[in-house]
């Protein structure tokens, strides 16, 4: 009987071995048939998991006959599930098709190629959809706070009591970044001081940052880069946008979006109002927050004439007073008191026509035309008046072929600047025109290299001709692993209008001399490494971006002191921007955390003289935690880190740190938040002084750090 019952044991052990069986599993890409090394291949009731080989293999033993649910999972790809019959020792192929991320889909306007941004070699940063909602909770009046935030960018407050601000990317004064709104130019000259702080975010689509020299593109003063505000179109479904928002500094910011398409047409409709009282927290009799009541409106009128041709007319109309100084002058609890009063009105048209020939070319004709009026007065008495009339033409033909696409096209721009003489120096009008022509390709080599070129020569009347190659390559090294590479070079015309004018509200600064002054010119190169993956079962997602950059500018204009006025004059030197940014971003079930740092070096070289630029901090941190549950709610913690800057009165600015919390509960048609903003009140007030003089004739120093400290604001958003 034992004989018998091992002879059966036997047989059972033997039936059972020869029962267990092997997966082999190619995993390739379905478009071009690469493998993906890394490939996860899983069966979860088995509980087994094993990873492909530098082959794209995955083998998997000891496999027992029947029906199995194979999970095949790759970071970029679409998740596949198989059913297999097993029997035997099966050998398969598995094809497994991108997956593209909403941020993957968007196409980048400001590089005016057709591509979407993955298969884009110049580098673009964009901030869109809930990204753009959720920082709108935290500034909703203007669009500060979403440029403050990124790695590589500061907004530079210029004036202590108005609180005028500019774009300074990687170490560069403002007046090198170019402000665009849908690819116009709206913001150009002395309206640039005002430009961040008279854009609500609530009618934008995506922002779209270009870093590094970007003339190639758009012509002068892009050096640092391009920021390029994309606006909303009306689809065919409705959109009715509410939302009202209230500060404990005293601010009220109310804004509302329409935009719906019938057929043949559709319009948006864009209005806001956004106020403030004169709020000092620290006490010193000084606003930190101005007081203003701004109003905007911006419609805008679509045309699809026919399947080949649309048409878009857009208006839009701002005017605002801004009153900052003295606040108990302000208030009229004081008879006399230093005040600083911008009164500003802009007004600008747009105008794009689309004419697609065929499949792949079309032919774009856009205008812009604008008029901005200012006038600041200190201590109750005008100091500037002044109105700008710009304007801006442009003819494109493009070609968006699948591997060679070509965009090449005309532009026209004038620049009219007329003031009232208020003082002694000599008139600083002018009148500036620039014609520009331009080429551009972007060729898809093959699957894994794709190249990106330029050319544009611009004529400056006055001033000459530029001349501004352009190159970038994308190199895709793997699904995970991928690199930028690129460079160009850049010019600005000279002009009274940069931080150090609007520092001193223009008071006694000369005219712009033809015969002395020239020419801003300038190369920059930077190269990116971006990696990204998931690991612990795809539970946890994982990317890395890290770039370097050099720009360097010859012949730089600076602000010069002489004998009572100031003068801008090229210095005969250089001044070069180094560094590096490190974006890394983790998830984790709901929870998502960015982490950023960047480093900066900016030097102006003059002769054997090499001084620090003023404001830059050579060290920033950036980290954001976003919990969210999707529809349902939204909290974020966010710090900031700004390591000491050089000032330019010799003394050094203290290192701080800036925190803040947001907390938002959504519903279908409304959602209600409140922020936390720099709840550890940073404030140069508190470890600094912002002024020397008396309070009734004070002399700023730089602003280098917050002035409104802890604010608290709050209110609801409504999606009708």
């Amino acid at each position: 009987m034992q004989r018998y019952f091992i002879v059966a044991a036997t047989l059972i052990l033997s039936f059972a071995a020869a029962a267990q069986h092997t997966i082999k599993a190619t995993i390739k890409d379905k478009d071009t048939g690469e493998p993906l090394p890394g490939a996860t291949l899983s069966i979860e009731s088995l509980k087994k998991l094993t990873a492909a080989d530098s082959f794209g293999l995955a083998i998997m033993k000891d496999i027992p006959q029947g029906k199995h649910l194979l999970k095949i999972s790759f970071v970029g790809y679409a998740a596949r599930e198989e059913t297999v019959v097993i029997s035997d020792d099966i050998e398969l192929t598995i094809e497994m098709e991108p997956e593209h991320e909403e941020e993957e889909e968007v196409v980048i306007q400001s590089t005016r190629s057709s591509r979407t941004i993955q298969d884009i070699p110049t580098r673009v940063e964009f901030v869109a959809g809930e990204e753009l909602d959720e920082k709108a909770n935290m500034k909703p009046g203007d669009i500060r706070m979403v440029l403050n935030e990124s790695t590589g960018i500061t907004t530079q407050q210029t004036s202590a009591t108005s609180a005028n601000s500019s774009i300074r990317i990687q170490g560069l004064d403002g007046r090198y970044t170019q402000l665009l709104k849908d690819g116009f130019p709206l913001y150009s000259g002395f309206s640039g001081g005002l430009g961040l702080l008279q854009t609500p975010p609530l009618d934008l689509k995506q922002f779209e940052v270009i870093k590094g020299s970007s003339s190639t593109l758009y012509g002068g003063g892009a050096i640092a880069g391009l920021v390029n505000l994309i606006s909303k179109t009306p689809a065919e479904e409705r959109e009715l946008r509410f939302h009202i928002d209230v500060t404990s500094a005293g601010g009220l910011n109310t804004s509302g979006f329409y935009g719906r398409r019938n057929n043949k047409t559709g319009v948006t409709l864009f209005a806001s109002r956004n106020s403030n009282k004169a709020y000092d927290p620290s006490e010193i009799g000084l606003t930190a927050i101005p007081k203003f009541e701004r109003y905007t409106i911006n419609p805008k009128f679509f045309w699809y004439i026919n399947e080949q041709t649309d048409l878009m007319i857009g208006v839009n109309y701002a005017t605002e007073d801004r009153t900052g100084g003295d606040i108990e002058f302000i208030n009229g609890n004081k008879t006399s008191g230093y005040i600083e009063r911008n009164e500003s009105n802009r007004f600008s048209t747009q105008f794009s026509l689309d004419r697609r020939i065929g499949k792949d070319k079309a032919i774009k004709l856009k205008n812009s035309i604008g008029l901005f009026q200012r006038t600041i007065s200190e201590a109750s008495f005008p100091v500037f008046d002044a109105d700008q009339v710009a304007s801006f033409t442009e003819l494109t033909y493009a070609d968006h072929g699948e591997r060679s696409e070509w965009i090449a096209g005309i532009n026209l721009v004038t620049d009219h600047f007329e003031e009232e003489n208020l003082s002694l120096v000599p008139s600083r009008n002018y009148s500036q025109v620039t014609t520009g022509l331009f080429v551009q390709n972007n060729f898809k080599a093959t699957e894994k290299f794709s190249l990106e070129t330029g050319l544009r020569g611009d004529y400056v009347i006055d001033y000459g001709f530029a001349f501004l190659p352009r190159i970038s390559m994308l190199f895709k090294i793997t699904p995970k692993l991928s690199s930028r590479i690129g460079g160009g070079m850049g010019y600005k015309a000279p002009t009274i209008f940069s931080e150090e004018s609007e520092r001193i509200q223009y008071v006694n600064v000369l005219p712009i001399d033809e015969d002395i002054n020239q020419l801003e010119r300038s190369y920059g190169v930077n190269a990116d490494i971006n990696y990204r993956t998931k690991f612990a079962d795809d539970k946890i997602s994982f990317s890395i971006n890290h770039l370097f950059f050099y720009t360097r500018i010859h012949d730089p204009l600076v602000l010069r002191a002489q004998g009572g006025v100031s003068r801008f004059v090229n210095v005969d030197g250089h001044f070069d921007s180094r560094g590096m940014e490190t974006n890394v971003k983790l998830g984790y079930g709901d929870f998502k955390l960015f982490l950023g740092y960047t480093f900066t070096r900016a030097d102006l070289h003059e002769g054997n003289l090499k001084t620090e630029n003023f404001l830059t901090s050579r060290h920033r941190l950036n980290s954001v935690l976003l919990y969210e549950v999707e529809e349902k709610w939204k909290i974020g913690l966010e710090a900031y880190y700004f390591s000491k800057q050089q000032l330019s009165d010799g003394t050094t600015g203290k290192p701080y740190w800036v925190t803040g919390f947001m907390l938002e509960k959504l519903w279908e048609k409304f959602s209600l938040y409140i922020n936390f903003e720099n709840f550890t009140d940073s404030r140069q007030t508190r470890f600094d002084t912002i002024y020397t003089g008396t309070i009734d004739n004070p002399q700023f120093r730089d602003i280098y750090a917050p002035l409104d400290g802890f604010v608290v604001n709050g209110g609801v958003k409504l999606r009708l």
